[in-house]
């Protein structure tokens, strides 16, 4: 029988919460790899992000530029790949900066959505006083459908990027208060959270260097959750007027233009929801797979669960 010896803990030290190193990345990574529908994602979104980031470079004109002898041009024209809307302007050039905005629009909401959901949830989670508090605070949001509270809010504020955002990313904090609180609960009553306890740790310590790590998982993942209901929201505020602002381009403004046309020239209003419909697909396939990868227990790979 091989005797096992444990070295004994001195004053003032805590145990440490399980850290992933190199060796449990490079498992996430070839979880990953193996799921073709995450790789699938994760090509849509490169595809994406490099329109986003580079569209100063890619756009062949200026989103707003006009060319009145020039309308309703079919895709494969010369000079315009996409054709062009009823004011002559290129469809492309104004895709690859409406995904730019998309892209700013769902990283602000999924920041703003972090920052105050994530501290609210780890406080309702540690605290039991204080869970009734921000649980009905959630609960009051949450009764709230998630497109009347960012329309409502997008109408107080008033249009622009950045008020969209803001109103996404609020309407989204309810979620995000209820993915970390359910996470603290689960964790408080783990063995290396019990051990920091007993060597007298803080709560600050404990929610710090112990909780908060091991819940970034289960915060990425529903980052990925939030991203492309945040992409929608600011298609759909965008097409109602509440949006992002003309002429400024936008996915959804690119919508809204089109309608009044659609029976004349489809071509302006299906490239558009086409790229919303690709770029919601990547970020739910990526999501899924993350999820997976991260928690090996959700899904069997080979098919069985």
């Amino acid at each position: 029988m091989t005797t096992v010896t444990q070295t004994p803990l001195t004053p003032g030290t805590t145990t440490a919460a399980p850290a992933a190193d190199g060796r449990s990345r490079g498992r996430i990574l070839r979880r990953l790899l193996r799921d073709p529908m995450g790789v699938a994602g994760a090509v849509l979104l490169l595809i994406v992000l490099v329109a986003g980031v580079f569209a100063p470079w890619l756009a062949p004109y200026p989103p707003t530029e006009v060319h009145f002898r020039t309308p309703f041009q079919q895709p494969a024209t010369v000079g315009f790949a996409l054709g062009t809307d009823d004011l002559g302007r290129d469809i492309l050039s104004r895709m690859l900066y409406g995904a730019r905005a998309s892209l700013q629009v769902g990283a602000l909401a999924v920041l703003l959505a972090v920052a105050v959901g994530v501290p609210l949830g780890l406080l309702a989670g540690y605290w039991r006083w204080l869970d009734t508090l921000v649980s009905r605070f959630a609960d009051l949001m949450l009764a709230f459908p998630f497109l009347i509270l960012a329309v409502g809010l997008a109408a107080i504020n008033g249009g622009g990027l950045a008020n969209a955002a803001v109103a996404i990313g609020i309407a989204h904090v309810p979620a995000m208060i209820r993915v970390v609180r359910a996470e603290t609960l689960r964790l408080a009553g783990a063995d290396f959270v019990l051990a920091a306890h007993a060597m007298d740790a803080g709560p600050v310590r404990v929610l710090g260097r112990h909780i908060l790590p091991n819940a970034l998982s289960a915060i990425i993942v529903q980052a990925t959750v939030i991203m492309p209901a945040a992409v929608l929201g600011e298609a759909v505020l965008s097409f109602l007027g509440l949006g992002i602002q003309p002429p400024d381009p936008s996915l959804g403004i690119m919508l809204a233009d089109a309608q009044n046309y659609l029976m004349r020239t489809p071509w302006p209003g299906v490239f558009p929801g086409v790229a919303i419909a690709l770029i919601c697909l990547g970020f739910n396939l990526f999501g899924d797979a993350l999820r997976d990868a991260l928690d090996p227990k959700t899904k069997s790979y080979g098919g069985r669960r």
